[in-house]
């Protein structure tokens, strides 16, 4: 669900969204209502509706705010995975990423593992990284269940009448299918390299997309972008997924992870 953090965020300024062929750039500033409202209102209504374990996003801003965050929602027992969002910037750093550097990204998969009990932890990385599985490989040495990639790349759009950045914030992460061959290549990358599961994302809207992912070294895929152009998206790609592994001979998913490898 939604990218949890300690405090509630309101976002960035408006405008925060703009459209690109073949995806949207986006500097929303991971607005939420902060993790106690999430736990108190949001898990409820979400368990209504939907009964299997749930992926709780959590972007902190600092190591004590990923243990805090980790530690809290490790107590639900809705929540299955904690996906450690380390694109954030590390306000105790210059504004650095806490996912360009392998060491920070080591240190807060240490910190959350402290704390995480029985939930597996992913840590998410970003594709800003210098090299992104340098950092893959730090978080899989300090402890991590599984990796979760890509977020967003990097980018921006000109309003060329008023000769000004579209968005109130410059720049944004760039999403939808612009970005899969990225996601592709370092999902790709990373697999070689780490020995724990990847969460693959990244312009994923098709059953064919999911097989080219998985092929690519993911064992699981994430959609984002796709649901906002069209809601069905994810029941209609696992509704396709039985006709694209028949024309393509495939009995299991399992049997494909990593094959093009």
């Amino acid at each position: 669900f939604k990218g949890t953090t300690l405090e509630p965020r309101y976002g960035n300024e408006l405008p925060r969204i703009a459209e690109t062929p073949s995806g949207m750039l986006n500097s929303v500033g991971l607005q939420n209502p902060g993790i106690e409202e999430v736990i108190r209102t949001e898990l409820p209504e979400l368990r209504k509706r939907f009964h299997k374990p749930l992926i709780a996003n959590l972007s902190g801003f600092s190591k004590y705010e990923y243990r805090t965050l980790a530690e809290r929602m490790a107590k639900e027992e809705q929540i299955g995975i904690l996906e450690i969002n380390i694109s954030c910037p590390n306000v105790h750093a210059g504004g650095m990423a806490f996912g360009t550097d392998p060491a920070a990204a080591a240190e807060i998969t240490r910190t959350v593992k402290e704390v995480s009990g029985d939930k597996p932890v992913y840590m998410k990385l970003t594709p800003n990284a210098p090299d992104i599985t340098e950092v893959a490989l730090a978080c899989e040495e300090a402890g991590a269940d599984g990796i979760s990639m890509i977020n967003t790349v990097l980018g921006m759009r000109i309003d060329t009448r008023k000769r000004a950045p579209l968005l109130a914030n410059r720049t944004g992460g760039l999403s939808g299918p612009a970005i899969f061959p990225i996601a592709i290549r370092m999902v790709y990358q990373t697999a070689k390299q780490v020995h724990i599961p990847i969460i693959g994302m990244g312009g994923i809207r098709r059953a064919e997309d999911v097989i080219e992912m998985m092929m690519a070294g993911a064992s699981a895929v994430e959609v984002g972008a796709a649901n906002l152009a069209d809601p069905f998206t994810c029941p209609r790609i696992i509704r396709n997924l039985p006709r694209v592994m028949k024309e393509l001979g495939i009995e299991k998913l399992t049997d494909i992870i990593g094959t093009a490898l």
